[in-house]
């Protein structure tokens, strides 16, 4: 999984980090975002997209993200899973039906009608983006 692109990686998560993570989840990811955590927790690396960069979080601050909240107040159902470095969050985007697409939104404007863009219909797509400086020539 990221094979030959840029990308960052480190130690992926365990597989009872992996099961002890869903189960604090409070709805089901798609298992290829549990891929990505299994081969890389955590790292980082373009993004063929805007916001043009993609800091993957480990799974523990996901879950410490989920638990305390940190977004819930003006970003409610969005599942943030990274940022990109410079105030932008990446995250599942809940108000959709599963696969759940993955967006962005900048941290500080809470009109989500002008802070969200999609970056993909799904992480399966968005997998297809990661680690990605440019488009084919």
């Amino acid at each position: 999984m990221l094979e030959g692109r840029d990308w960052h990686k480190v130690e992926g998560a365990s597989l009872a980090e992996i099961e002890q993570f869903k189960a604090a989840l409070p709805i089901a990811l798609p298992e290829s975002y549990f891929s990505l955590l299994s081969h890389t927790n955590g790292g980082e690396g373009p993004l063929l997209v805007q916001p043009f960069w993609f800091c993957l979080y480990p799974v523990e601050e996901v879950i410490d993200i989920q638990q305390a909240g940190t977004f819930q107040e003006f970003f409610p159902n969005f599942l943030v899973i990274g940022g990109n470095g410079s105030g932008e969050a990446i995250a599942f985007d809940l108000r959709r039906d599963a696969p759940y697409p993955l967006v962005a939104f900048d941290m500080i404007n809470t009109n989500l009608d002008g802070s969200v863009v999609q970056i993909a219909g799904s992480f399966d797509a968005a997998l297809e983006l990661i680690g990605i400086n440019e488009g084919p020539k």
